[in-house]
């Protein structure tokens, strides 16, 4: 995590709020070992794909679950643009809730903007990277920061339980 004035800005695996982020939490019964893997997971679920569904769960690295998500069968665009948000606010929701120490870092960051400093992601990040002296400043933005702003909603309901 970088902070820059009243922005938190994060990206990678080694960061906490990186849903790449090893971590180990259990929805319904079942174990996730990083929030990508309950994305990717819910995402196959969503258009009733079991089988990529097994393997998503079976890979042990993000990269892979994120690669096996990309080719859900039955992908339907509106659709998941209507529940990701809400997907990966459960997940993320879980993985603080059930893992104490990163509620803690995660609680920490308030009342700070949490922006995903990804180059590469306009969806889930800003489109510049967590060292770009721009990061603090959200007129440079050029993503959405879905991530960002999830993770705060997360924030918000956990400094209230």
């Amino acid at each position: 995590m970088r902070k820059v004035g009243n922005v938190t800005a994060f990206f990678g695996a080694d960061d906490v709020l990186s849903n790449w982020h090893p971590c180990r939490f259990v929805y319904h019964g079942v174990a996730f070992t990083s929030v990508e893997q309950f994305m990717m997971f819910a995402k196959a679920k969503l258009f009733n794909n079991d089988v990529s569904a097994k393997k998503i769960l079976d890979a042990r690295d993000p990269m892979t679950q994120k690669a096996i998500g990309r080719q859900v069968a039955g992908f339907d665009l509106t659709l998941w643009e209507a529940r990701r948000e809400l997907i990966v606010y459960v997940g993320c929701r879980e993985k603080f809730a059930q893992n104490p120490g990163m509620r803690s870092m995660l609680l920490a960051t308030a009342p700070t903007q949490l922006v995903e400093a990804s180059p590469y992601d306009l969806i889930w990040g800003v489109g510049i990277g967590v060292h770009d002296s721009r990061i603090g400043d959200a007129r440079h933005w050029r993503g959405m920061n879905l991530l960002g702003k999830t993770l705060m909603r997360v924030r918000d309901a956990l400094s209230h339980t």
